[in-house]
């Protein structure tokens, strides 16, 4: 088993990092302060090939593994979780799925542009009365004609009022449940959609997180994604991506927290000496780095069987599990560290604690993650 990073693995890793350290961690706090999307920053990611990293050349992305995509969303996870959460929706829930169930035409029509970051994606799958219980969608979609007429809401779908192009989940065939579910290419400027309101987020700030209505809404007939009665499948297995860059992204935040509480710690002066020599601070900082590093290699192998072509379900729900619980306590554990500080926003580390919240409900909460855990041992 090789636990190294090859060659293109690490130079992406550092342009990743640098880009990060020098365009995106110095705006960060202002961004989360004025909740202001990060236009020119995303522009830039996009000049880098950064949004369309996964996607072959031949779809204008960069043709890199999953591997090298999930450093890439850590990385930027490390600067700015609202930047990280935009990268990882438009990649892995819209550009993938694209990419894996589209036709030809509509990966040349709409998986370009979504690759080489002409214009931003979003997956709108969450209603008012469908979370967790995703195959309870209450949209509904008609054939008429050579259209098809979607009506519906969607809710906390991010890149929401923003996405160019959106890949919706409705009804096709009631009566059928699950099985009656199809997936639909939705531009903005559809006739008959309308964002709502941009949610105020506890945290990921600078994100847009928004209501989607659709009222008779027209699509083109050949904007289905796949055949009638695929959309469940197809966005289980659009899932189980997405999971791998949550989990990168709470890897991003977890350790960026520990290594602010690691600085502080040995700067910290009390009872004569720094923090740091306090068995109590080591042991928080040997349980973040160890709970984390474990992390990371259930992140690496989940991108690593989605390569290869094999099932990597359960591989994955592990990693976006265990990947949130060990940022989250990385996060707690930094501003514990910090003590009063940690608690104002004079230090960055209340910001990361807020921002990894997501990642224990995104993509499916950590008691779907059991739950699937559970499921694919015990089938």
């Amino acid at each position: 088993m090789e636990f190294e990073l090859n060659e293109e693995q690490r130079m992406i890793r550092k342009m990743v990092r640098d880009f990060a350290e020098k365009e995106i961690a110095p705006k960060a706090a202002e961004l989360d302060e004025t909740k202001v999307f990060p236009w020119e920053t995303i522009r830039k990611m996009a000049d880098l090939g950064l949004l369309g990293l996964p996607v072959p050349e031949e779809y204008g992305g960069s043709g890199a593994d999953t591997i090298s995509y999930a450093i890439a969303v850590e990385e930027v996870a490390r600067a700015c979780g609202s930047t990280a959460i935009t990268m990882a929706s438009h990649t892995s829930l819209v550009a993938t799925p694209l990419y894996e169930f589209g036709t030809e035409e509509q990966k040349r029509k709409y998986l370009v542009p979504l690759a080489t970051g002409e214009t931003l994606g979003a997956f709108g799958l969450t209603e008012p009365g469908a979370g967790s219980d995703a195959g309870a969608t209450q949209t509904r979609a008609v054939l008429d004609g050579d259209h098809w007429v979607i009506n519906g809401q969607k809710n906390f779908i991010t890149n929401g009022s923003i996405a160019g192009i959106m890949i919706i989940t409705a009804m096709t065939e009631p009566g059928k449940g699950t099985r009656g579910i199809s997936n639909f290419i939705v531009e903005k400027d559809s006739p008959g959609f309308r964002p709502g309101r941009d949610e105020d987020k506890m945290g990921l700030r600078a994100s847009v997180t928004s209501q989607l209505f659709f009222e008779d809404c027209r699509v083109l007939r050949e904007n289905l994604l796949g055949k009638p009665g695929e959309g469940f499948k197809q966005f289980l297995a659009t899932l189980d991506g997405g999971r791998i860059s949550i989990a990168a992204m709470a890897l991003g935040l977890g350790q960026v927290a520990l290594d602010a509480a690691i600085t502080y710690s040995k700067e910290r002066v009390q009872f004569g000496q720094p923090i740091a020599n306090f068995q109590a601070i080591q042991w928080m900082i040997a349980d973040s780095a160890t709970e984390l590093e474990a992390a990371r290699l259930l992140t690496y192998q989940a991108a690593y069987l989605k390569d290869k072509g094999v099932r990597f379900t359960r591989e994955a729900a592990m990693a976006k599990l265990f990947a949130a619980l060990a940022a989250e306590k990385a996060c707690f554990n930094a501003v514990q560290i910090h003590g009063g500080y940690g608690y104002s926003r004079d230090y960055p580390v209340e910001r990361y604690y807020r921002d990894n919240r997501l990642t224990s409900i995104g993509e499916g909460t950590n008691e779907i993650q059991r739950l699937v855990i559970a499921r694919q041992l015990l089938r």
